[in-house]
C-alpha cells in the first residue's frame, strides 16, 4: 500500500510541476504579446516613437527587403524608421491577430498612410487603401532581439522603384543592338555608296 501511496504522490508530483511550467509558458507567451502589441501601438498607430527602446533591444537583427536581410541594427533604427513616415504623413493601423510559440510572436495588422505633408509623402508614400504587413519577431529578456518584415506592399507605389529598374534594364538590353544596327547601317551605307 506505501509504495501505491509513493507511486500515486511521485506521478502527482510530476504532473503539478508539468501543469506550472505550461502555466509559466503561456504567461511569457501572452506577455511577449503584449509587448508586441504595445510597440504596434506607440510606434506605429501613435506618435509616439520616443519609445522605441521599452521594446528594442540595444541591437537587434533584422530580416527585410534589400540590403537589410539578417543585419545588426542599433534600436534607435526602428524610431527611425517610424519617425520617416510620420513626417510624411499621418500613418496608422490595427492589429488584425497574433500568434505566439516560445519566444516567437507573429502579427498581422493592417497599415494605414492618410493625410501625406509632403510631396514626397502625397506622390511616393501616400495611399488610401490600407496595406497588411506580417511581422515575426523574436523576444528576449522581454524586448525584441530579432524582426523579420513580410509586407504585402506589391500594389503601393514602394513597388514603383522596381517596375522603373525593370524598364531602365529593358531600355539598356534593347538600346545595344539598335546601336550596333545603327553603326552597322552607317558602315554598310559607305560601303555601297558608288564611287566616281
Amino acid at each position: 500500500m506505501k509504495k501505491i501511496i509513493l507511486t500515486a504522490t511521485v506521478c502527482l508530483s510530476g504532473l503539478i510541476v508539468k501543469a506550472q511550467d505550461i502555466l509559466v509558458s503561456q504567461n511569457d507567451i501572452e506577455q511577449n504579446k503584449a509587448i508586441v502589441r504595445d510597440f504596434y501601438q506607440d510606434l506605429w498607430f501613435n506618435d509616439n516613437t520616443d519609445k522605441y527602446s521599452k521594446y528594442v533591444a540595444d541591437t537587434y537583427v533584422v530580416h527585410d527587403i534589400g540590403d537589410r536581410k539578417g543585419i545588426s541594427e542599433p534600436a534607435v533604427e526602428q524610431k527611425n524608421i517610424a519617425d520617416f513616415f510620420w513626417k510624411h504623413g499621418e500613418i496608422g493601423g490595427e492589429i488584425n491577430y497574433q500568434v505566439a510559440e516560445g519566444d516567437l510572436v507573429a502579427t498581422h495588422w493592417t497599415s494605414t498612410f492618410n493625410n501625406p505633408k509632403t510631396l514626397f509623402g502625397r506622390f511616393i508614400l501616400g495611399r488610401t487603401e490600407p496595406f497588411s504587413i506580417i511581422n515575426v519577431v523574436r523576444i528576449k529578456d522581454g524586448k525584441i532581439v530579432e524582426f523579420w518584415n513580410h509586407r504585402h506592399d506589391i500594389e503601393t507605389p514602394q513597388t514603383l522603384k522596381f517596375v522603373m529598374q525593370g524598364l531602365v534594364i529593358g531600355l539598356l538590353i534593347a538600346l545595344i543592338p539598335t546601336f550596333f544596327a545603327i553603326r552597322f547601317r552607317s558602315k554598310m551605307k559607305k560601303l555601297l555608296k558608288p564611287t566616281r
